[in-house]
Order: C-alpha cells, then structure tokens, then sequence
C-alpha cells in the first residue's frame, strides 16, 4: 500500500514514536570590530554588548521603510532603553541623536563581500549548512526519516508584523534552551540541550505534531517547530481538508437555499447569519475573528465588519443593489470590491445599518463562534475557511474546462492555466505590490520581443528571395532552401509568439500573488489532472518544493480527476 494509506491509529494519536535532535539555535552575538562605532550627538559612543547588538538590529534596518515609521521608531527605543545600562541610559535619551550609519555600513559591505566570494568558499558555506540540516533537520516518525520544516530557532531582531501593525518595532528577544519545551517519544534518545543549559520541560504527547515549542515574547502566541510540508503527516492533513471541501459540494445547494429562506427569518440574529454566510460564500470572505483591541493592527473579517466598511447604491455604473466593500482584511490587505446583491441581502443590510454609528458593528448580533457552530451543524468538519477552499477549486476547475484550448502550444496552455488561478487569486483578494524590478524586466522583455518582431521581418524578406530564386531557375537547390527557409521563419515565429505570451502573463500579474491560492486553496488534484490530460510536464505548475508537498497528488490523481 503507498505510504498515503497506511494502517490508520485510534482517534487523535499522530504517531507512536518521535525523535529527533531538538531545535538548532541561532549563533550567539559577535561584537562589531573596533573601528565600527556608534554616534551619539555627533560623539563616538561605545556600547555594552547586550545595547550594541539591539543597535545593529536597528542599524541594519536603516534602508527599510519600517525604520521611518514613527510608530516603529517609539517602539524599538522604548524597548532598546530597558536593555541599557544605567550610564547608557543617562547618555541616550534621543533617537534623533543616534547616529547607526556607520553600523549600516559594516553590514552592507559584509553582504557584499559574501555575495562576491569564490565559487569554492561558497560550496564550503553550503557544506557547513547541509551538515546543520542533516543533524538536525530530519526527526524519526514512527520508523520513517522524515524533513522537519523550520528546524532553527527564529534569531532575535526588531518586530515587523504585517500592515500597520501597533507592535512594530518592539524587540524579539532571543529564544533560550530554558523556552523551549520538546515533544518526543517516551523511548526515544531525548535530545540534549546545548551544554550549561536545560529545556523549560520534555513532554510525551502523542496527540500533536509539533516537535518544539515556545512563546514568542511580543504576541504571547505559540511558536512550534514542525513537519517539513513534504512529510507524510502534512501530506494526509492537506488531503484531508479538499476532502472536506469535495464533501461541501453535495450539500452546498441545500447550504444555499436554508440561507436564502433565512433573509426572511423572524430573528434578527439568524438574518445576520445568512446574510454574512452569503458573502463567504459569494466572496469568499474570511469569517473575522474576535480579537484584544490595540494588540493586532486593526483589520476585519466578515462578521467583524463595521458600518463604515460598506457603503450601498441603489443603483451604481448600470448595476442594481451595489455593496462597496472598503476595509483592510488579514495582514492589512485592503479588500475592495464593488458587488451587485440580491434585492433581499440589499434589504437586510439597510436593516442592520439603521441608527447606527459609523463604527457599530454591522452584525451586531452575529460572532463567528455562533456562525461556526451553525455550519458544524449543516456539515461535520464544515468552517467558513472550507468555503474559501472549495469556491477556490471549483472556480479552477471550471476556468481550466472554459480556457483550455486542446490545440494551443505548450505556452498557450501554460497562459490559460495562469489565468485560471488568476481568477482564484482575484476571489481571494490575494495581492501583492507591483515588484520593484517590475517595469525594468518587462522593458527587458520588450527589448526581446522588438528584436524578435525584427528577425521574423528579415526572416519574411528571405523567404521572399529564396521563392523569386525558386521561381527563376526551378532547381532542386532553390526548391530545398525555400523549405529551410519557410522553417526558419516558422520556428521564430512561434518564439515571437510564445515571448508574446509571456508578456501578456507577465503584465497581467503584476499585482496579483498566484503562490498563496496555489498552495494553499486549490486542490492539487485538480491541477496533477490537467497536466496529464494535457501532456503539459507538472514541473511546468509546480517547483521541487511544490512537488514534494503535493506528492499524494501525484500519485493519486488521474487525468479523469474531478473535484
């Protein structure tokens, strides 16, 4: 039997043995030399070792965007100022008179230097990272060697957080032996904590997957070292959830008619219900969690969404009951989207907003606990993320039938494929900012595309020649240079066609994130098919690491495949 289908374990056992080396933590700090210093007020400043390696995370950081941020710049001094000794603290009072640039300086070059080194330095650095990653990389579960992902203690550094994020700035500590508590098997070779030092606790619990764990010191949330993606564990799990997904598609019509009925319903708190199902399940939204108040930037989901996020139009650009939508979703990515409703949700939302403040909750009566409870009952396992992932398959599945051209080239194929998933990036509201090297590797692709259009024309005119030639003196000669020559032209042509494609692609993502959607919501199943259906190579869709977390799909899916 393939190793996706081994014997099944009793209820919430993971595994019957787990062992593995412990975290890899980060190497300590080195001093800056000598003649690297810090200013203060114009006046070289020398740190103790726990300030001056706070002042290199803010040092490095210089060029970044983050490091204007006032917000960013309160947090990491307040932070850096509680590290200080209190002579530092009598000196350093101002972050206007901190002078890192020559900090900065030091550590450009050194990135400099290392991208620059000889090709056999480079392999030595490789080889010292390979032998890291082949001690503690890989853990045994239950008899098979299997990649653990992130297997290194996050280093210590200035929090980022994503969006405008009230926490930026703060300074992550560095993660101790005496943080961490470890997760192995009772029998196993428990790993041994760095010399001097000991773990915060072992345990033996069978009923998690993670090997590692600790609290990070600014969200207070739980950090867990894990699986590599490829690992069997993960590859069950994420089958798993496009099964749950496959199982909403036989309900989902009874789904949909129980929420329409329930516009209607004499309670308030279940019209709120299904007016919110209706935008998960039309927009794909993301339920919106309840969260602390100054501890998360502020962003929403469906069921946390306020009056001031939407806005309705009787009538708006020749469409009838418009709902604009305008607020920032997970990780600060604004959401906005105009959307032509029906008659009864148009209603309903009037309702909602009634004598109501701008920043009053839209479905004042509605939390995602009971919304969740609600689904749980129309389905086992069902969540609004199972929404996401199946409106995220279908829609694939559906563009890839509508796009799919059978006669198209390779590239062709490859074009239909990307904007399919497109059309999915663009329900989940997945975005990206337009890269910075944008506009200079599309004029680089332009350069070609001229170039080419210019060979083709050459190419044109010789043909041309090569048939006056033929029709002159009727020879076997002339009759094979035209042949030659109609391939040449035949063979640039398809590159022109194909540098064409790759230009509309390009220019059509520029500010679309294809990576998330393709790795997290669509089943893989449903891409594996198409390539054999096609004859289109999987690595054409799919990376090495891609493939490898996917490997149950490839073993398992035909091209008959359907979601």
């Amino acid at each position: 039997c393939s190793r996706w289908e081994e014997e099944k374990k009793e209820d919430g056992v993971k595994w019957m043995q787990l062992e593995h080396r412990g975290p890899y933590f980060v190497p300590l700090y080195e001093p800056l030399p000598e003649d690297v210093q810090f200013y203060y007020d114009g006046k070289p400043l020398k740190l103790s070792l726990a300030t001056e390696e706070i002042a290199t995370f803010y040092a490095k950081m210089l060029d970044h965007e983050y490091t204007t941020k006032e917000i960013f710049q309160n947090n990491f001094f307040n932070d850096w100022r509680k590290e200080m000794t209190s002579e530092e603290q009598e000196i350093i009072k101002d972050l206007d008179k901190c002078d890192f640039r020559e900090i900065h300086k030091y550590f450009v070059d050194k990135n400099m230097a290392r991208k620059a080194l000889p090709k056999e330095e480079k392999q030595k650095l490789k080889e010292e990272a390979d032998k890291i990653q082949e001690e503690y990389g890989y853990c045994i579960l239950d008899g098979h060697r299997e990649k653990i992902g992130n297997f290194k203690t996050e280093p210590p550094g200035l929090f980022r957080g994503r969006g405008e994020h009230p926490k930026m700035g703060m300074l992550k500590k560095r993660i101790m032996p005496e943080d961490v508590i470890i997760n192995c098997s009772r029998d196993s070779k428990i790993p041994e904590p760095p010399e001097g030092h000991k773990w915060k606790e072992v345990r033996f619990d069978n009923t998690v997957t993670w090997l590692a764990s600790w609290t990070d010191n600014i969200q207070n949330s739980f950090k867990y070292i894990t699986l590599n993606p490829s690992s069997k564990l993960k590859g069950e799990k994420d089958w798993q959830k496009y099964e749950v997904a496959r199982r909403l598609k036989d309900v989902v019509h009874k789904i949909r008619a129980q929420y329409r009925k329930d516009w209607k319903s004499k309670e308030i708190k279940k019209r709120q219900r299904a007016v919110a199902l209706y935008f998960i399940d039309k927009l794909a939204l993301r339920a919106g969690n309840e969260k602390e108040e100054g501890e998360t930037a502020d962003t929403v989901g469906c069921c946390s969404l306020r009056v001031e996020h939407i806005q309705l139009h009787p009538q708006l650009d020749g469409q009838e009951h418009v709902v604009e939508f305008d607020f920032l979703g997970k990780d600060s990515i604004r959401y906005y989207n105009k959307v032509s409703v029906e008659k009864p949700v148009f209603k309903n939302l009037q309702l909602f907003m009634k004598n109501k403040d701008p920043a009053d909750e839209l479905f004042d009566q509605l939390t995602t606990n009971f919304l969740n409870k609600h689904l749980q009952c129309l389905m086992d396992g069902l969540t609004a993320k199972v929404f996401r992932t199946y409106n995220a398959s279908i829609i694939l599945q559906e563009q890839l039938k509508a796009l799919t051209n059978p006669e198209d080239s390779v590239a062709g194929k490859l074009l239909s494929y990307n904007r399919a998933n497109r059309a999915v990036a663009i329900l989940c509201n997945h975005q990206r900012s337009i890269p910075k090297t944008f506009a200079r590797s599309m004029q680089v692709l332009q350069e070609k595309i001229d170039a080419k259009k210019k060979q083709v024309e050459e190419a044109q005119e010789e043909l041309k020649k090569a048939e006056d030639e033929f029709e002159d003196t009727k020879d076997a000669k002339a009759e094979a240079n035209v042949e030659k020559k109609k391939k040449l032209l035949k063979r640039l042509e398809e590159q022109l066609a194909r540098l064409n494609v790759q230009a509309t692609d390009k220019d059509e993502n520029k500010q679309i994130a294809l990576g998330t959607s393709k790795l997290n919501y669509l089943d893989p199943r449903i891409s594996v098919a198409w390539c054999k259906k096609f004859g289109i190579p999987i690595e054409r869709i799919y990376n090495k690491t891609q493939r490898e977390k996917f490997a149950w799909a490839i073993d398992m899916a035909g091209e008959d495949f359907e979601f």
